[in-house]
């Protein structure tokens, strides 16, 4: 599934290739979450996270203990809006570079999970060829997310340098030709539909300029994707995307500055735009050749019926794509997942065939 560019012949009619999972999948751990969708998805599956179970299913919420707990913060009550979320200001004004993490989690899990992932995998559980994904989220949406407005440019850099510096943790602990990176990028679609200020000037470029050194910090032999999101709190979009314009715009800038390949990218599909004005603009996608799209517009709801409606509106303009789901699964019922996952299966072949 490889993408010079997605305009031209479409496969109409036929099923698309490969499934993603985004990252959240509400079951009770790692183990369970990797023999559930092993067993469901099977050969479909280029990679598979370990679901961000537990403390991480609320995405980025588990880490307000890491900025709560640092002596440099303190913690103000939650703002009302969308998806309200405790704030955290500094003390007292400090330069960033005095700004320090000892660890913001990340690496622990990902290290803690590959084990479970490796056991099974020789034990033939999970396909040979498929890969152990770690979703971590920009630096700038923790920050956007929980920090006031006034301290944001302040602990931007420092947050960023923590997570590159759990990012080289991952890329020591995990052999390279069994790791993928996922960048979550759902904080910068906010900014950039108006609904959240930013702290920084030219705000397109500034956002392009953070994404793209996301990606060339990831080694080139692990591989490296990034999921574009307009948010899943109470199972609705910050803002309801008028059609894929602004996914296209970044996902096209992307992959014009990064100098690493990119694996994939994923975008997110409303359950009601089965009409083609929504997938339009993807016309205009250019990818790198090695590039696969997802797109994310399996919905538990309307099933299979719904789904195929719009993969075959899809299909009108995209020539080749997976399947995924608009967002993680953490915010849904742990007992509609397999159901959900089987919506997967019915609707995608495996890949390479």
């Amino acid at each position: 599934m490889a993408n010079e560019s997605t305009s031209g012949t479409t496969n109409a009619g036929q099923q698309p290739q490969g499934v993603h999972l985004v990252g959240s999948v509400p079951l009770s751990n790692a183990e369970e979450v990797f023999r559930t969708a092993s067993s469901i998805l099977g050969k479909r599956l280029r990679r598979i996270p370990d679901g961000e179970t537990g403390v991480r299913s609320n995405w980025i919420g588990w880490q307000i203990q890491f900025l709560g707990s640092n002596p440099y913060f303190e913690v103000l009550p939650a703002p009302e809006g969308y998806a309200p979320l405790p704030r955290i200001r500094l003390r007292s004004k400090v330069p960033s570079s005095e700004i320090t993490f000892d660890t913001i989690g990340y690496a622990d899990a990902a290290k803690e999970s590959y084990g479970v992932y490796s056991q099974l995998k020789q034990a033939g559980v999970i396909p040979e060829n498929c890969r152990f994904q770690v979703s971590l989220p920009t630096p700038l949406a923790p920050v956007v997310a929980f920090v006031v407005p006034e301290d944001q440019a302040v602990v931007e850099p420092a947050y960023e340098r923590a997570m590159f510096a759990e990012l080289d943790q991952i890329c020591a602990a995990i052999p390279h030709d069994e790791l993928a990176i996922q960048w979550d990028v759902a904080v910068e679609f906010a900014l950039l539909e108006g609904m959240w200020p930013a702290f920084f000037p030219d705000m397109k470029q500034g956002i392009i300029e953070r994404l793209v050194r996301l990606g060339n910090s990831v080694p080139t032999d692990v591989e490296m994707g990034y999921h574009l999101c307009y948010g899943d709190a109470g199972h609705q979009h910050f803002k309801q995307p008028e059609d894929a314009s602004k996914l296209v715009e970044v996902a096209n800038a992307v992959s014009e500055g990064v100098t690493r390949p990119i694996n994939w990218i994923h975008m997110p599909v409303p359950r009601n735009r089965t009409d083609e004005a929504y997938f339009a603009p993807l016309r205009n996608l250019k990818l790198h050749p090695e590039t696969e799209l997802y797109l994310g517009l399996v919905h538990y709801t309307d099933s299979v019926e719904g789904t195929r409606k719009r993969i075959e509106t899809a299909q009108q303009v995209v020539s080749d794509f997976g399947v995924a789901t608009e967002c993680g699964m953490g915010r849904r019922a742990t007992e509609t997942i397999p159901d959900l996952l089987r919506v997967h299966s019915e609707v995608a072949v495996p890949v390479g065939e």
